[in-house]
C-alpha cells in the first residue's frame, strides 16, 4: 500500500513539475499575448487612422494583417510551450497553407490584386471609371472585388483579378475634363463667321473655363458638308452639365444665324437618250 501512495506521489510531483508547469506556462502565455495583441490592435488602428496617406481601406487591411500575423506567432508561441516541435508546427502550417492556396488560387489573385488597388490607388471611392467597357461610380473597394454602381442604378461587383487585367480609364483623376462636339455645317456657309460666333456662345457658358481656352476649328472635309469642332474645358464635376447644354448652346446658336441644318445630298445625272437600233 505504501508503494502505491509513493508511486501516486511520483505521478504527481512529475506532473506538476514538467506537464503541469508546461500547462501553466501556455495559459499565461495565452493570456498575455491575447493582452498584447489587443493593445497593438489599438496602437496600428489609431496610427493608420491618424494617416494622410492612408484610406479606410488600406487602414483596414494593414490591421487585419497584422492581427492575422500576431494569431499565428501566438499559437506556435503556447503549442511549443507544451512541448511539441516547432518545426514540426511550421511544417503542418505551411503544407496546409499551401493546400489552401492552390485550392484558392483565384480568390487569392482577386485578394492579391485587391492590395496593390489599395495601396497604388488607380481610383478611389466616388470616382466615375470604366473598367473592361463597363462604365460607373465606384461605391466600395474590398479586398476580393470593386462594387460599382451606374447612371442606371444597376450595381457591378467586378473582381479584382479582372479590374486590373483590363483597360482601367478613370474620369474622375483630373481636375479638369474636355468636351468635343462635332457640328456639320453646309459648304455655302461662311467658316469664319460660324467659327466666331460658336466661339462667343461657347465662351459664355458659365461651367466652361477660360485656361485652357475653348477653340472651333475645322476639323474634317466632309462628301456634302464641313466638320466643325467645338473643344471646351471643365471641371469634371461638370462635365455632364457642359457636355449637354452646350449641344442646345450650339443648336441655338446656328439657328439664330440662320445657318441650315445639312443633310447628305446625291446628284443624279440623266445622260442623253441613245439612239434605237434601226432608226435613219
Amino acid at each position: 500500500m505504501e508503494q502505491f501512495w509513493e508511486t501516486l506521489r511520483e505521478i504527481g510531483n512529475d506532473f506538476v513539475q514538467n506537464t503541469g508547469l508546461a500547462i501553466v506556462r501556455a495559459v499565461a502565455f495565452l493570456v498575455l499575448g491575447l493582452v498584447v495583441i489587443r493593445i497593438v490592435q489599438i496602437i496600428a488602428r489609431s496610427a493608420a487612422l491618424r494617416s494622410n496617406k492612408l484610406d479606410k481601406s488600406a487602414s483596414t487591411f494593414i490591421v487585419s494583417l497584422i492581427t492575422v500575423v500576431l494569431y499565428v506567432a501566438l499559437a506556435i508561441v503556447v503549442v511549443s510551450s507544451l512541448g511539441f516541435s516547432t518545426a514540426g508546427i511550421i511544417a503542418a502550417f505551411s503544407a496546409v497553407a499551401l493546400a489552401i492556396a492552390l485550392a484558392l488560387k483565384d480568390s487569392l489573385a482577386s485578394l492579391a490584386n485587391g492590395v496593390i488597388i489599395i495601396f497604388t490607388k488607380p481610383f478611389k471611392k466616388g470616382d466615375y471609371v470604366a473598367i473592361g467597357g463597363m462604365e460607373g461610380l465606384v461605391q466600395d473597394i474590398r479586398l476580393f472585388n470593386t462594387k460599382i454602381l451606374t447612371y442606371s442604378n444597376e450595381t457591378i461587383i467586378v473582381p479584382n483579378s479582372d479590374v486590373l487585367g483590363s483597360k482601367l480609364v478613370n474620369y474622375s483623376d483630373m481636375p479638369l475634363r474636355r468636351v468635343v462636339i462635332e457640328v456639320p455645317v453646309p459648304y455655302s456657309a461662311d467658316v469664319d463667321a460660324v467659327k466666331a460666333f460658336l466661339l462667343e456662345s461657347v465662351k459664355a457658358y458659365e461651367h466652361v473655363v477660360e485656361t485652357p481656352a475653348p477653340s472651333v476649328v475645322l476639323a474634317e472635309y466632309g462628301e456634302s458638308t464641313l466638320k466643325l469642332s467645338v473643344r471646351a474645358w471643365g471641371t469634371t464635376e461638370k462635365y455632364w452639365d457642359l457636355y449637354f447644354d452646350l449641344r442646345e448652346i450650339i443648336l441655338k446658336a446656328l439657328d439664330e444665324h440662320g445657318i441650315e441644318k445639312p443633310h447628305n445630298q446625291l446628284e443624279v445625272r440623266m445622260r442623253g437618250d441613245a439612239p434605237r437600233g434601226g432608226d435613219a
